[in-house]
């Protein structure tokens, strides 16, 4: 969450974004948005228990697109820029804070099935709940230093550090509780090949830019 760097929040514009849906108006809209979604799953299901499990698949899919978005936004808009890109980088930060919102909402979700389903965390050794945790610990530290004042005291080399090792631990915590179940259901190969797709696309992100830096180092003594 070394690779592509996320841009530091400690330079960006400070400004609210003057777009009509960008900024915290776009993290009203996406949180609504998933609320609704996870409200519907709830009530969809026959029983409460029923209910609760599928908001905690419906939580999990919604946070998962949301942190794919983020993981690779700074790559899409190196690799092909243009307006969609632009926009995606330039609410990357909004992005990020509406997934650990989704996380928030799963967390909710696991915690009322756990609930109303007595069996259910007794059940579950502390190994198999060590990703888990690993993967909440971080999404908890990458949202709280999103803030801009909490940013600028950590200073933008350890920021870079935090988020870059913050995003990592996530995706392989995500590829790990993905590719587990394949055996059991190969619908989880598609989550799971979108991961190593997205981890790739970082992968030649990077390799471009070095080219790119390579190139004009080699450039500018003639430029001169």
């Amino acid at each position: 969450m070394s690779t592509q760097h996320p841009a530091s929040p400690i330079r960006e514009n400070p400004r609210p974004s003057s777009r009509r849906f960008g900024g915290w108006k776009l993290f009203l809209i996406l949180a609504a948005l998933l609320m609704g979604a996870a409200g519907a799953a709830y009530l969809l299901g026959p029983d409460a228990v029923e209910g609760s499990r599928r908001a905690i698949r419906v939580t999990a899919r919604t946070s998962f697109v949301l942190f794919l978005a983020a993981f690779t936004a700074s790559s899409f808009a190196s690799l092909l820029p243009g307006p969609f890109t632009h926009a995606l980088l330039r609410e990357r930060r909004i992005v990020g804070l509406s997934f650990a919102f989704s996380h928030l909402l799963h967390a909710i979700a696991i915690y009322a099935f756990g609930q109303l389903n007595p069996e259910f965390w007794p059940s579950r050794a502390t190994l198999t709940n060590l990703p888990g945790t690993l993967g909440y610990v971080s999404i908890l530290l990458l949202a709280v230093t999103s803030h801009r004042a909490l940013a600028r005291r950590m200073g933008p080399t350890a920021w870079r550090r935090l988020h870059v090792t913050g995003m990592w631990v996530i995706a392989a915590v995500f590829t790990y509780s993905y590719f587990k179940r394949v055996p059991m259901n190969y619908w989880y190969a598609v989550p799971s090949a979108l991961l190593f797709t997205a981890v790739v696309v970082r992968l030649i992100a990077r390799r471009a830019q070095a080219l790119r830096r390579g190139t004009r180092s080699l450039l500018a003594p003639t430029e001169a």
